[in-house]
């Protein structure tokens, strides 16, 4: 049985930040907690939020890792109970949406946060007490604000997803004009996840046709444009699209993601200093070349309407086409230049094999086929 289900509200436009107090009153948030991080700080982003609350009382929690933690999400609750919050805004990538995400669980369920992740069967326990949500996303990639799930390093060290359609914004304010000054390389790497969400998307075998339609537009924009918003970060018609494709990828992953994500979830909480965007471009080629021998991808011809999206020739030309463009985005030329080694791959391949994406995959992967896929990705 398919399930299809699209609810988010999205306002999207240079300047839709100006419209942050209107969705605060619109959802009943009376005083919101803003959760966001020190480089959105910095970079005077976090002010801009701040003011388009025009007077509307707040609390701030900018302390966000950049991948959250359960500790990360127990501090921001402390704030959010003892400052009497009735909401949050999330303001940042998705880091921030994530630990906004923990948050609107943990303020408001009892247990440790790790009783909700998907794979500990927590989903059903994520209820509509869940605390109202505004997402204001900084960068272009992980979509979070539009999306069910978040992805959250908990006490024992393990990456895990939590998902539950409570967890959706009441609203994602997408500005690209908060996206200008990203540096380059967080360009390049969170631009690489929207494209690697729409992408492994599209691959999977699951029956949801709008999500398909919206991955192949989203990967369209994205591939057309990473590279332009990277090498001048001032190109607002790149930006406008860029921040689409990420919230494009993000609308279509409801459907399921598969073995990039398996492993760079996995990767990220072995070595959580990694970004996950990165980790995403460097496995989608290895990931590419082995669901080319699912048999959906091959009866509906997946990877050949991935590369006509693409403006490739042909479907094998994929796996180099991203190799190629890492390379022109100055991300890393594999896993080695980030600091892994083969001591890693069993850790790695047990989170992976344990990961809520590693059975929406269109081709299921062994422990072995997981290895190959690693080697491949050194």
């Amino acid at each position: 049985m398919s399930f299809i289900y699209y609810v988010t509200q999205i306002q999207f436009d240079f300047g839709a930040i100006q419209l942050l107090k209107q969705e605060c009153q619109r959802v009943g948030i009376t005083k919101p907690l803003v959760v966001t991080d020190q480089g959105v700080k910095a970079a005077g982003v976090l002010q801009k939020a701040l003011d388009a609350l025009g007077g509307l009382p707040h609390a701030v929690f900018d302390q966000t890792p950049s991948n959250p933690t359960e500790a990360a999400v127990r501090a921001a609750v402390e704030i959010y109970k003892a400052q009497g919050c009735d909401g949050l805004v999330a303001v940042g990538g998705g880091s921030a949406i994530d630990c906004a995400k923990g948050v609107a669980i943990a303020a408001t369920h009892d247990g440790p946060l790790t009783r909700y992740a998907t794979i500990e069967g927590g989903s059903p326990r994520i209820t509509d007490k869940v605390a109202p949500l505004i997402a204001v996303p900084t960068t272009s990639g992980t979509g979070s604000e539009v999306a069910r799930g978040a992805i959250i390093i908990v006490d024992d060290h393990r990456k895990l997803g939590f998902h539950s359609w409570h967890l959706v914004p009441k609203t994602a304010i997408c500005d690209p004009e908060l996206t200008l000054g990203l540096p380059p390389k967080l360009t390049a790497a969170t631009g690489m996840d929207a494209i690697a969400h729409c992408m492994e998307t599209f691959m999977s075998s699951a029956f949801n046709p709008p999500a398909d339609g919206i991955a192949l537009d989203g990967l369209e924009r994205g591939w057309a444009n990473i590279e332009r918003a990277t090498r001048d970060g001032s190109d607002r018609e790149a930006r406008s699209n860029l921040m689409s494709a990420s919230m494009q990828g993000a609308m279509a992953f409801q459907k399921g993601l598969g073995c990039v994500h398996s492993l760079s979830h996995s990767l990220g909480g072995v070595d959580p200093r990694l970004h996950h965007g990165t980790l995403n471009a460097m496995f989608l080629p290895a990931v590419v070349r082995f669901n080319a021998q699912a048999p959906s991808v091959q009866k509906e011809r997946r990877l050949e309407r991935m590369a006509h999206a693409m403006g490739l020739k042909a479907a094998g030309d994929i796996p180099d086409a991203i190799r190629d463009m890492n390379a022109r985005l100055g991300l890393a030329t594999g896993l080695a230049e980030l600091g892994v080694n083969r001591g890693m791959f069993e850790k790695i391949i047990d989170g992976a094999m344990a990961d809520h994406c590693h059975k929406t995959n269109p081709r299921e992967a062994t422990r072995e086929d997981y290895e190959a896929m690693l080697l491949a990705s050194m």
